[in-house]
């Protein structure tokens, strides 16, 4: 069985639209290199232009 990481050792990163900080997924993981929004919502409201209330 592999050894469980804590969330806190995974690599992570800042996301373009909402500038909070996102961690590594497991479905990320041959395409970390080119992730940059924390989710599917952030990724459509960055093509948008217009971004969320949570952004500085």
């Amino acid at each position: 069985m592999p050894k469980m990481r804590k969330k806190s050792d995974l690599p992570t990163k800042i996301c373009v639209v909402c500038k909070l900080p996102f961690t590594w997924r497991r479905k990320w993981g041959r395409d970390w290199a080119h992730v940059s929004h924390c989710s599917d919502r952030c990724r459509k409201a960055g093509k948008a232009g217009a971004p969320r209330a949570g952004g500085a």
